[in-house]
């Protein structure tokens, strides 16, 4: 009996792997019908020629080993793993190590490559040290190895990934890019997510914000510095600059302050801020120039972490990537390239571990009292933030502005 089951279960697995083979083997066939049925029609209407089409994916491939792929007539992918490392231990973000290393080059890139930052500044009023700290965030200054050729990628997620529709709007992108012969498709190569060249540029951006900054007749954000220093430049400008404006200040904030009164909807004059009591940790004054102008409250680990007193560059940056730790992490960057500074001097606590669906029940308990937690979807993001410490202090607690396991079984 037991050798009948042995050789069940092997027949079983034989059986398996075979009809897997055939389904993959299905779904190139189904691929390849799709990029003449479904995406041809598309790229046409967007003014594609026909050879350019069918040049673009003469060697185009399924990749298989991305990840978020849902294969017509295969499972569904499994859920992610639903912690937040931003969320729950945001001081692992903040890799000493790395930061140091990061300031070091950059320092010395700004001096090799002076003449094209000031320029750059001149042009676009966008700091060079802050160019040069989302330059080494994304691709450690140019010299990352970016792996993939882009249009597999951009094919195979527009196909069958979880998110099609935003794969496919960025596929045509790509395409309009190899037509304007500004790179040839083997040098087009970008992240599993499709982000392209030394700034991570999705082609949807390219085409928006790259430019030809070093005056050769194409924008090339894979091999030229020039062009991949100031594509960054004119992505922030567009989004929103604010020329001769700092990002934001570490702060420290009384006890008698509350931390609910973080967010951009809540700007108020800087001298405000520091009428309340609010100094930088440096000890420095606030600088003249900016006393007059707005700034927003920042807790980003609630009182469980530095706190800050951010402009709007400070959103702006956000636009790059939207997530409070990176432009803090841009931010202090820039500021170790220009001054040599260091670490934050307020130090990240322990905020938790706490899985997404537990603070999506913090959430939805905040709305049902009528709290504006702004969007529900498990991350804590600065309305969640203000909106529990709110709610702390109307029930005698103490605000912390942040989600801990201990407030699941007082907020219902």
């Amino acid at each position: 009996m037991l050798r009948f089951l042995s050789v069940l279960f092997l027949a079983s697995l034989f059986f398996v792997s075979a009809s897997f083979a055939a389904s993959r083997s299905d779904v190139e066939a189904q691929f390849r019908q799709w990029l003449q049925s479904d995406l041809w029609p598309e790229a046409q209407k967007a003014g594609v020629s026909s050879g350019a089409f069918k040049a673009a994916f003469k060697g185009v491939r399924l990749n298989w080993d991305l990840p978020d792929l849902a294969p017509p007539g295969f499972p569904k992918p499994k859920q992610r793993k639903q912690s937040q490392a931003e969320f729950s231990s945001p001081g692992s973000y903040f890799s000493e190590k790395r930061l140091q290393g990061l300031a070091a080059t950059g320092r010395s890139l700004a001096s090799t490559h002076a003449s094209t930052l000031k320029r750059i500044e001149r042009t676009y009023g966008v700091p060079g040290t802050i160019v040069l700290a989302i330059w080494g965030k994304e691709s450690g200054f140019g010299r990352a190895k970016i792996p993939h050729p882009i249009m597999d990628v951009l094919a195979t997620k527009a196909f069958m990934s979880t998110r099609p529709e935003l794969f496919r709007r960025e596929l045509i992108a790509a395409l309009h890019i190899l037509d304007s012969g500004d790179v040839k498709e083997a040098e087009m190569r970008g992240s599993w997510a499709g982000a392209m060249g030394q700034p991570q540029f999705l082609p949807t951006s390219f085409l928006k914000y790259a430019v030809d900054f070093d005056g050769d007749g194409r924008r090339d954000i894979w091999n030229s510095v020039p062009d991949s220093l100031a594509s960054i430049a004119s992505y922030l400008a567009q989004k929103g600059w604010q020329r001769g404006r700092d990002w934001g200040f570490e702060v420290a904030i009384p006890s008698g302050v509350s931390c609910a009164q973080e967010g951009p909807d809540l700007a108020r004059p800087i001298a405000e801020w520091a009428g309340m009591g609010i100094g930088r940790v440096s000890g420095k004054p606030f600088p003249a120039a900016e006393r007059g102008a707005s700034g927003m409250m920042l807790v980003p680990a609630g009182t469980h972490g530095p706190q800050f007193i951010v402009t709007p560059n400070f959103y702006v940056i956000k636009e790059y990537n939207n997530s409070d730790l990176y432009a803090l992490y841009i931010g202090n960057l820039a500021d170790r390239i220009a001054t040599g500074g260091g670490a934050f001097r307020g130090k990240w606590g322990d905020v938790g571990g706490m899985l997404r669906s537990d603070v999506l029940g913090l959430q939805k308990a905040l709305v049902a009292k009528g709290y504006d937690v702004g969007k529900a979807d498990g991350l804590p993001g600065y309305k969640t933030r203000r909106s529990l410490g709110d709610w702390q202090a109307k029930n005698g607690l103490k605000p912390t502005c942040f989600p801990d396991v201990s407030l699941k079984a007082k907020l219902r």
